[in-house]
């Protein structure tokens, strides 16, 4: 009987996983075991490209964070209020362009800024890294304006230090005007970014800046505690990005909301060799504020599922392509030769490493010159190589003269003349 009532319960369990995996695969979600170090069985979702329709935000980027090249996007460059998500902004140029242990006064506009906020009182005095750490972990309103004040003097010059910074980490349509993202408008726009600039901006907090350590530490941590300079008040903030615990990996990560912008987050994730960013927008109001979890998985999911890294530099080249090239009318040893030159390839600048889909293969493309004329000097473009993943242009190397090559003149001739009748 005892037997029997163990064969029934595997049964029992072997039926379960197979209605689970039918269930799942319906909904073109494919199940993987995977063994931990404890031997325990865990479930990870493998998952296609997400349709559109089944993501909440209005606005969605999956971004490669090596390369900066877009993975998948819904709507990402439309513009949007952004909310507090502006302040991996207002965090990184801190951390640029001040001490971390510089004093901080903070004035009446800072005192009055709306929830969330630390409640600091005009004329209090904070070090800047721990009004850092209230920016980052709580998203105090008050934190971020008494920050920018300190660093350019008023909030309005501050955020032509945001708006320059954005411009040249590469941002297309950006426009801030608040250091903590609520939401404003004047006579040059409304507040805004989109999924693309806000993840080409926290890949450069994250990967570029100079800073970008210290953004991840102050942004990775869970909870911290200071006091201001007089040692009067004390204060604790806990880390609101939920997503730190969600996904193996997660690196860091900034959330926000305003009545505009709906709820709105940019987070990052590492996983072996892989760097992916994923940025929402407009994803959903009160009470879905669990959606941009689900958004933002589902997105880190696909990406961990179908991409894998490549480097374009160990990609062979046809060495048939770029083989010696005749030099027409060009001086050599002797009268009557084929002259030719070598090429050179110039390494690849950009995107050197990257992402793409399992199934994809990078195709190169030649453009050389195949015949050049005399003179050539070392150095003269004579033409590209070009890296394409279907119409997608990844990379181009520049192909060069290697050696100089002289044309043939009267002087050359009776120079080689004399050689082949020597008195």
């Amino acid at each position: 009987m005892k037997c029997f009532f163990g064969v029934w319960c595997m049964w029992k369990k072997l039926l379960a996983w197979i209605l689970v995996t039918v269930i799942l695969t319906g909904y073109g979600i494919q199940i993987v075991e995977a063994f931990d170090q404890k031997e325990n069985v865990r479930m990870e979702k493998v998952i296609e490209k997400p349709d559109q329709n089944s993501l909440y935000a209005k606005a969605a980027v999956l971004m490669d964070a090596d390369s900066g090249r877009i993975l998948y996007e819904k709507t990402g460059h439309q513009a949007m209020a952004n909310a507090s998500t502006t302040k991996i902004l207002t965090c990184i140029i801190a951390l640029e362009n001040c001490d971390l242990d510089s004093e901080v006064t903070v004035s009446t506009l800072a005192a009055s800024q709306p929830k969330v906020h630390l409640g600091m009182r005009e004329g209090q005095k904070f070090y800047l890294k721990d009004l850092l750490y209230g920016l980052m972990l709580e998203s105090y309103n008050d934190c971020a304006v008494a920050i920018a004040e300190h660093i350019a003097g008023t909030t309005g010059d501050f955020a032509k230090l945001m708006n320059d910074k954005a411009e040249e980490i590469g941002c297309e349509d950006s426009y801030f005007i608040t250091p903590n993202g609520l939401d404003a408008k004047n006579e040059n726009g409304f507040h805004h970014t989109t999924a693309a600039d806000l993840s080409l901006i926290m890949r450069y907090c994250i990967k570029t800046s100079e800073m970008a350590e210290q953004f991840l530490t102050i942004t990775r941590e869970g909870q911290y505690q200071f006091s201001d300079i007089d040692g009067k008040n004390s204060y604790t903030c806990c880390n609101h990005n939920a997503f730190l615990q969600m996904m193996d990996g997660a690196l860091s990560g900034k959330t926000g909301f305003t009545g505009n912008a709906g709820y709105c987050y940019v987070g990052a994730l590492k996983r072996d060799d892989r760097t992916f960013i994923v940025a929402l927008l407009a994803c959903g109001w009160p009470n879905n504020k669990t959606y941009k979890w689900a958004d933002t998985k589902k997105l880190m999911q696909y990406g961990i599922s179908r991409f894998r890294k490549i480097s374009l530099d160990e990609i062979e080249l046809d060495a048939g392509e770029y083989a010696p090239v005749q030099v027409v009318d060009g001086q050599g040893t002797k009268i009557g030769e084929e002259v030719t030159t070598e090429l050179e390839v110039a390494p690849v600048k950009e995107n050197v490493e990257l992402l793409i889909e399992k199934d994809q293969e990078v195709h190169i493309e030649y453009q050389l010159s195949r015949k050049l004329y005399a003179p050539v000097t070392e150095g003269d473009f004579i033409g590209e190589i070009t890296y394409l993943l279907g119409d997608e242009v990844l990379a181009k190397r520049v192909v060069t003269v290697k050696n100089t090559v002289k044309r043939i003149d009267f002087c050359w001739c009776v120079k080689k003349t004399a050689e082949l009748f020597p008195m």
